[in-house]
């Protein structure tokens, strides 16, 4: 797996629509089901949320049908966070409605095709990693949907503080670092620096 420290985030709307397109091609395998619906909410929800992808995989329908929020204890950190999905409600909807109508609340939102349960966080990777293949791109992971996700937040909002709240990061320097923001301010200072 890619090492969480080289993961980048998708940094413009060209590169995240360009992934899109990627998962959507990468779902289509031969001899088995259309999986492109389920790989393109996993990533939908994982760049609008900011949640780690095992938390992500381990929903059910229950979690998210019809709601424009909820609360989730986190996996690695078991903090509750309110998880805010006004701006996907759509997505998951029509997820719902034309793939998994006939399923109960209680069934997984992002079900395996091997048994019963949800895929796995290294069956996600597998997924982001043969999309990533596909647009020749070797720095995408897990990781990538948040820091996706946590980086927009910041060019739109400039809010450092909240999002650090948001990750439950210790501080604002690891917030910055982790989206890749700190180094491209430390760039732009050096980019003109002359003595």
């Amino acid at each position: 797996m890619t090492n969480t420290v080289d993961v980048q985030p998708l940094r413009s709307t060209e590169e995240i629509e360009e992934f899109r397109e990627a998962l959507k091609i990468a779902g289509k395998g031969v001899g088995q089901m259309n999986q492109s619906a389920r790989n393109l909410l996993l990533f939908t929800i994982g760049i609008n949320t900011g949640l780690r992808i095992g938390d992500i995989v381990r929903l059910k329908i229950a979690d998210v049908k019809g709601r424009t929020n909820f609360t989730i204890r986190e996996g690695k950190t078991q903090k509750k966070r309110t998880v805010h999905l006004n701006a996907i409600m759509a997505d998951i909807a029509e997820y719902i409605t034309e793939y998994l109508p006939d399923k109960p609340d209680d069934y997984w939102l992002f079900p395996s095709r091997k048994g019963n349960g949800h895929i796995t966080t290294t069956q996600a990777y597998r997924i982001l990693n043969k999309a990533a293949d596909l647009i020749g791109r070797n720095d995408i992971g897990t990781h990538t949907l948040r820091k996706t996700f946590g980086y927009h937040y910041y060019q739109r909002t400039k809010d450092v503080a909240t999002l650090m709240e948001i990750f439950n990061h210790a501080d604002q320097a690891t917030t910055k670092r982790y989206i890749g923001i700190r180094e491209q301010e430390i760039a732009k200072s050096l980019r003109d620096f002359r003595l």
